[in-house]
């Protein structure tokens, strides 16, 4: 049984290491892997990853690596043994400086259905593997990344209104995640905290939403959250359901829930500010998705 369900959650923030001769997801302190904090071998999940985009060829998947793999050219290689190279989309067709994103159609068209991001800079230049502070902002992660209110960008990021990078990865999981505290916060908070980040980026819906325990929550949770940040994204409106194909943002139909064009809310449950579509019929790549996070030795507890 695989360990990642892509079908629902399309990321995975992976930490890999080198140990035992080999890469090995872990999650670990000061750059080691040990035998109680590894594992296993990261060639495993990217074999997932592949099985995945080659049983489902409009898919687009997005990897974000943490990384601690420091042998020269030794992390293209991994993604070369598991079969992924043919679908890794090129660094030098990412946009620069806060540049638009191909459509969601053209990366299908091309191939170019694997986007993966390293944190260590050489790599964009000696292994082809983007450099992730260089085409996404980030809120903090951990309990900075969960008070009401807040949301103050990682020391890594441009800040998050900067628009140097298009791409913006929010963060929503405490330091020491509690699986039964996990449905109170996606109940309560997520919402809010998604329109706090919103109003941060100067309006601008974060692309990727990083949570535990993804299941858990009162009422519709994240998927309720996704589903109000797409709508957002692809038409100006609080959920994809009241989205018309051919009309211009900010055309909602009516649903079962209120559906009309954004305004301000108190609550966190709608957003408000300008959303710039290339055409009223295409997709561009900055839709919401929900990224899978990977911490050892609690995978089984936190994410069922």
């Amino acid at each position: 049984m695989s360990c990642f369900d892509l079908e629902r959650r399309p990321g995975l923030m992976l930490d890999m290491y080198e140990f035992e001769g080999d890469v090995w997801l872990c999650h670990s302190l000061r750059g080691q892997c040990y035998n109680i904090t590894a594992f296993e071998p990261a060639i495993n999940t990217l074999k997932e990853v592949e099985a995945f985009l080659s049983t489902n060829p409009s898919a687009i998947v997005t990897i974000i690596i943490e990384d601690y793999v420091h042998t020269p050219k030794r992390l293209m290689k991994l993604f070369t043994d598991a079969g992924l190279s043919k679908y890794l989309f090129p660094v030098s067709k990412m946009p620069r400086n806060g540049g638009d994103w191909p459509t969601v159609n053209d990366m299908v068209e091309d191939n170019y259905r694997l986007l993966v991001f390293t944190s260590i800079e050489s790599k964009e230049a000696d292994e082809g593997i983007a450099y992730q502070w260089r085409y996404m902002v980030e809120n903090e992660p951990g309990d900075p990344g969960v008070i009401q209110g807040s949301c103050p960008n990682r020391r890594e990021s441009w800040p998050l209104n900067s628009r140097k990078a298009s791409l913006f990865l929010q963060n929503y999981f405490p330091t020491f995640p509690i699986e039964d505290q996990a449905c109170k916060e996606h109940s309560v908070g997520l919402v809010e905290l998604v329109n706090t980040c919103y109003k941060a980026a100067g309006n601008m819906m974060p692309n990727f939403l990083a949570v535990n325990f993804y299941m858990r929550s009162g009422g519709q949770g994240v998927f309720d959250a996704i589903d109000k940040m797409n709508g957002q994204n692809l038409c100006g409106c609080n959920t994809v359901m009241a989205c018309q194909a051919g009309a211009p943002a900010g055309s909602c139909k009516n649903t079962s829930t209120p559906n009309s064009n954004p305004t301000t809310s108190t609550n966190g449950g709608s957003f408000s500010g300008y959303v710039q579509l290339r055409s009223a019929s295409t997709v561009n790549l900055p839709n919401s998705y929900l990224i899978y996070l990977f911490h050892l030795s609690l995978i089984v507890m936190f994410f069922l």
